[in-house]
Formats: structure tokens, sequence, C-alpha cells
């Protein structure tokens, strides 16, 4: 840790852990029905025998966590603080401790890194274990000859969601209500170090910063109605990214999600009870998710929740990016007639990078990484400030 800032920790149960996959019947809190589910565990489709197919809801490791705090050295109880929100497919949090360390130093505020459903510490370690998923990698590679991008790094939630694409909500949600839940953990003073009437910001990267902008837009009670939130490498609708990487999805999987989320959703919608509640019954997160799932589908809506909040958002782009695409963020977050006045910076390094490891460590351009890295997180801190 950089000598200017400490890393706690602190356990987190998630409450919502009922909604995922693998229970029989489900109890809608808001509106206290009970429904059952109408949909098969998953398929055979993807699948290999082995232990990456456990029931969702079986998974200790996403129910019972730690999150952590970085916060300067020194301060006391926090009034300011900035959730830092990763990207897809993360096992550790080595990547992004610079990035909420430059955070906190330049903000004065506490970075509590909130891992998503299925990721970082939410995950089994046999899920990282390299041996078992090089072995699986290359199962699928026999199964699936003409997959693309298959690797030990991404094989095992390329097979969960080949097998369930539905996953990709399930854990959404999850991760959505666990946000919530922290918020109000905090405002109980549950936390030693966070104030009761503590603020907060977002920093959202990649598929971190599409959750962001869920909570965000469906501003549940309020919570986010004075939150900035910045996205780094994120900010367009689900169909306009391309997550084939070996570091994310490989192309099987992807094309199981694309097909899910965005050719047949609402034909899914139609068989799913419990989906269907979520996203079309009296649920704005529902709603929400839906608008950012097809740039043309209720854009309307979309770009009108996005024209309320212009001042609190802000968007810094990479123009080699080949997952996030810059011009598609911006034809996101600007919108189809560029009347919305948010803020999106393009920066283009003189360097090789890649929306995965946009600050590349071991190479022979330190002095430049690290002048572009200072460089991107003055602007985030200078956001903040404002």
């Amino acid at each position: 840790m950089n000598t200017k800032t400490e890393i706690l920790e602190y356990d987190f149960e998630s409450l919502s852990h009922k909604i995922l996959p693998g229970n029989s019947d489900y109890e809608c809190a808001k509106h206290h029905i009970k429904l059952k589910s109408t949909s098969k565990f998953h398929t055979e489709v993807g699948t290999i025998n082995d232990n990456v197919h456990i029931k969702d809801i079986c998974v200790d490791e996403n129910r019972f966590f730690k999150y952590q705090i970085i916060k300067p050295k020194g301060q006391a109880v926090a009034k300011n603080v900035i959730f830092l929100l990763h990207g897809f497919n993360e096992r550790d949090w080595t990547k992004y401790l610079p990035w909420a360390q430059a955070i906190c130093i330049g903000t004065g505020s506490h970075v509590v890194l909130f891992p998503l459903a299925f990721h970082m510490q939410r995950a089994p370690k046999h899920w990282s274990s390299k041996r078992a998923m090089y072995i699986l990698s290359e199962n699928r590679k026999k199964r699936y000859p003409n997959v693309v991008h298959s690797t030990l790094s991404n094989v095992a939630i390329s097979m969960r969601l080949h097998a369930m694409p539905q996953r990709f909500i399930y854990s959404g949600l999850q991760t959505y209500y666990d946000f919530i839940q922290l918020i109000e953990n905090f405002r109980s003073g549950s936390n030693p170090e966070i104030s009761k009437d503590f603020k907060f910001d977002i920093f959202g990267y990649s598929i971190g910063g599409f959750l962001a902008q869920i909570l965000k837009l469906t501003n549940y009670n309020n919570y986010f109605s004075d939150t900035k939130m910045c996205l780094f490498c994120s900010g367009t609708t689900f169909n306009r990214l391309s997550s084939v990487s070996k570091f994310i999805l490989d192309s099987e999987a992807n094309v199981a999600l694309y097909s899910f989320l965005i050719e047949h959703f609402d034909k899914f919608l139609k068989k799913d009870e419990i989906l269907s509640h979520y996203i079309l019954n009296d649920h704005m997160e529902g709603e929400v998710f839906n608008c950012m799932l097809d740039y043309q589908k209720k854009r309307e809506f979309r770009e009108g929740l996005l024209k309320t909040y212009e001042d609190q958002i802000y968007g810094i782009t990479l123009k080699k990016d080949k997952v996030i695409p810059s011009f598609e963020v911006i034809n996101t977050l600007k919108g189809a007639y560029r009347d919305i006045n948010i803020k999106v910076d393009e920066i283009d390094f003189d360097r090789d990078y890649t929306h995965e490891n946009p600050f590349p460590i071991n190479t022979d351009c330190e002095d430049q990484i690290m002048n572009d890295f200072n460089m991107v997180f003055d602007k985030v801190c200078d956001f903040y400030n404002a």
C-alpha cells in the first residue's frame, strides 16, 4: 500500500442471495408475493462434468465475503465515500489498488472496493485454479472446435453463462441489492469508518460502470440523487460492446449471452416468471436494466434519465478500446441527437494498451504509463472535487 493510505476489511453477508438460481420458490420482498421458477436450472449446453456448474445459491463465498476500504492514513470517520466497481471476470484487486489509492489521495475520500457477485473474493477458489481451468478449457475446445478465446482465465464464467445466460441478470440483481444493503448498513452506523450521514460517489470501470448506471438511473429511495458517477472505459449499452476476449468471455458464451439478452429476450421473459416479474412489473431497477441492453430499445426512456443527471456523469474513454468502443460510449451518453450534456473525454495513449489492461506493468515505458495514469486519475479526482 501507499504510505499515505491504509486498507481495512469488513465482513458482509448478502441478504439478497435467495434471488439466485437453485431455489424452487422465490419471494419478492417489495411486493410480498411468491414466485415460482419456471425455467430449468441450466441446460446441458456448454457443460462438462465438473464443479463449475454448482447451484448459484449454494456458493457460500458469494453470500459471505469481505469488502475493503482504502482510507487516508490516520483520517477520522469518513463523510465522503467513493465506491469503486470493477470489470467483468476479475479475480483479484491487484490491478485496482493503485486506482483506489490515487482516488483516495486525490479526493481525501474513503474508497470502498465492493465485489460483484461471483467475482473477486465472491467466487470459489477452484474457479481460479490454473491447472483445473486449463484442463477445462482444453476440454471445451474439443467440444467446440470453433470456439475463439477459450482460456484458463475465462473458462469458468464462459461455461456458466453458456449453460445459463440468465445468470448475468440474477447476479446483477443480487449485486444491485447488495449495494443498496451496504449503503443502508453505512447509514445505520454499522461501519466504524463511515459516518451515518456520509455522501458518496461512484467510479465504475467496464461492466462495473454498467452496474453504476443502473444504480444511478434507478435512484432507489433517492439515495443517488447527489451521487457523481465517473465511467472509465464504460457507458455503452450491452449490445454495443464486444466481450470476446481471453480475459472476459469466449465466443460461444458471448453468442449465447447476446442471443438471450438481445435477440430473444422478450420471448424468454414470457417463459420465466421470476425474470418477467423483476424486469416488467414495477421494479425500476429491472426497467433501467432493460433500457441498458439494446441501444435502439427504450432509447427515449434511457436518454431522458441520462439527461436528468447529465451534470453528475463523466466519461473517460480510450480510443483504441476494442471491448467498449469509445464512439459507442459517446453515442449512448450523449444521445442519438447529441442533446445530452454529459462530458466525455476520449484519450489515446502513445503506446500499446488494451481495455483489460490500460496501465500495464513491467514494460519498457514505465514513465509514460505513469504519466498516463496520473493524467487519467487527475481528471477523475478533478471531477469529484469540483
